[in-house]
């Protein structure tokens, strides 16, 4: 029970430019939760941690963050994959960017990835930069897509 609590573990930190950026981070290993979160946080956003992947979809569904995350191998029933094909076919969440990361970089798995629903797709180890500018432009877009709409 101590991990399920451990999971659902949300923590935050406010962006000033934008406080609705906020950004779900779902991944089993703690030290890259940590790298994550702190690389996240340090700019600003607003950062939610789940562990595993039935926890990830809930937190996706309760708080409707403007970008994923997501760990490709998750412990549990639900498969990074996995969780992004529910988000991708819940009509509520379909538009919520998520990036896969992943350690596999064989070829064809960022095919598989894609696949999957996944927007975009990062090897570990990440680097910081290119980390932090695959999230801008995400996030970018998204606002770009979502302002769009309000015009039309």
């Amino acid at each position: 029970m101590a991990q399920c609590d451990k999971a659902l573990d949300v923590q935050t930190s406010q962006r000033l430019e934008n406080p609705a950026d906020t950004i779900l981070i779902v991944e089993d290993n703690e030290l890259n939760m940590k790298l994550f979160h702190d690389l996240l946080a340090a700019h600003g956003y607003k950062v939610l941690q789940a562990f595993d992947g039935q926890a990830g979809l809930q937190l996706a569904q309760q708080h409707h963050p403007d970008l994923i995350i997501m760990d490709v191998q998750l412990p549990g029933n639900l498969s990074g994959l996995e969780v992004t094909q529910v988000i991708k076919d819940d009509p509520k969440l379909k538009e919520i960017p998520v990036i896969a990361v992943t350690a596999f970089a064989m070829k064809g798995d960022e095919v598989k990835v894609r696949a999957a629903g996944c927007d975009g797709y990062i090897t570990k180890p990440i680097s910081a930069l290119n980390f932090l500018q695959s999230i801008k432009k995400f996030l970018n877009e998204r606002s770009s897509v979502s302002e769009g709409r309000r015009v039309l």
